[in-house]
């Protein structure tokens, strides 16, 4: 009998999941802010298995995601595809809960590290996740205590292979990796962080050295700054669009693109289109693959309500290898914010 497998690269390319043996695709399909949200139903299908013809491997949610429906839509939408389970990569993340007002009901004890993954799982009709996040740092609960029930729901429950962490301290995640190798725990392998050609510092330098001594890995979030980078908001904000559809959360956004920081942003992606156009991209295209070109991102999570935005968006991957040092000077040169190094005084290797 011929091994079943629905999967193919097309022109995909792939990086370790930091340390660890798995691959993930450098583009993937993540559900903040959409499905089970502004989003539900075959749309949801629709958009995934657009991704996965794109050559996408790696699907990400979260607990906390329009308060577990996000699992839930995703969860239904993988089990109509049945594409083989051997062939994704699935992570959730667990920290905020549901929304539910019992006090362990989120957090990171060990009680809401196993529960929450248990009900995460149940809703997303799967019998693990490949990778489990902790969704912030968690103050009230001891780091020792974190990685034992990331190691519990890995090493004696088999509900993850690997975890990682989500807007943690490179401090912090030093802590959970030094524990981890103290103990024999299981340490967290990858972060997932907020980087944008506009959100640079905690990335490019406060994680620098976490890259060189752990090979800590990255699964990039907001890599177009919310649309920022798109353009779309270059006039103003269109119907439709994620600041208007979640106008609230975004409030402080929208009002400052109308200060003299948010005017020069702005004129900047006008910029960006100019040498997007030159290389046979968009605006859009350009700002993922800027972000992608970086080598210590691992992949870089896309959001989408539509067909045509994530055909459009994994348009990308042609423009990674045009992304020449040249070009990437001349991006430099436009966004004139690149963080400065921490000093090795002349002591690095």
């Amino acid at each position: 009998m011929p091994v079943e497998s629905k999967y193919d690269p097309k022109d995909m390319h792939f990086r370790h999941l930091g340390p660890s043996g798995l691959k993930v695709s450098v583009f993937s399909l993540g559900g903040w802010l959409t499905y089970g949200g502004t989003q539900k139903g075959n749309i949801v299908k629709e958009i995934m298995q657009a991704a996965w013809d794109h050559g996408v491997n790696f699907f990400d949610t979260a607990e906390t995601y329009a308060t577990g429906d996000s699992e839930v839509e995703m969860g239904a939408a993988l089990k109509e595809l049945d594409w083989p389970r051997d062939e994704y990569v699935l992570s959730t993340k667990i920290f905020f809960g549901t929304g539910r007002k019992e006090p362990n009901t989120r957090g990171l004890s060990k009680k809401h590290v196993v529960e929450g993954l248990k009900s995460s799982l149940k809703r997303l009709q799967q019998p693990y996740v490949d990778i489990v996040l902790a969704h912030r740092p968690d103050a009230a609960t001891p780091m020792k205590e974190i990685v034992e029930g990331f190691t519990q729901v890995i090493r004696n429950l088999n509900l993850a292979y690997y975890w990682g962490t989500s807007e943690w301290s490179a401090v912090q995640i030093q802590e959970a990796i030094m524990i981890a190798e103290k103990y024999n725990l299981i340490a967290p392998i990858a972060e997932q962080p907020q980087y944008n050609a506009f959100h640079r510092q905690r990335f490019e330098v406060e994680y620098a050295p976490l890259y060189k001594k752990y090979q800590y890995g990255t699964t990039v979030w907001s890599p177009l700054a919310s649309g920022l980078l798109t353009g779309k908001y270059n006039d103003g904000i269109p119907e439709g669009s994620r600041f208007a559809n979640h106008a609230e959360f975004f409030s402080d956004t929208v009002k400052s693109l109308q200060n003299p920081e948010g005017k020069a942003k702005i004129e900047k992606v006008r910029k960006l289109t100019s040498i997007a156009e030159k290389l046979g991209g968009n605006t859009t295209q350009l700002a993922l693959a800027w972000a992608a070109k970086n080598p210590n991102v691992s992949t870089v999570i896309l959001g989408a309500s539509k067909l045509e935005q994530i055909r459009d968006n994994l348009g990308a991957v042609k423009l990674l290898d045009k992304l020449t040092p040249d070009v990437m000077e001349d991006i430099e040169k436009i966004l004139d914010n690149k963080p400065v190094q921490n000093p090795t005084y002349g002591r690095d290797r």
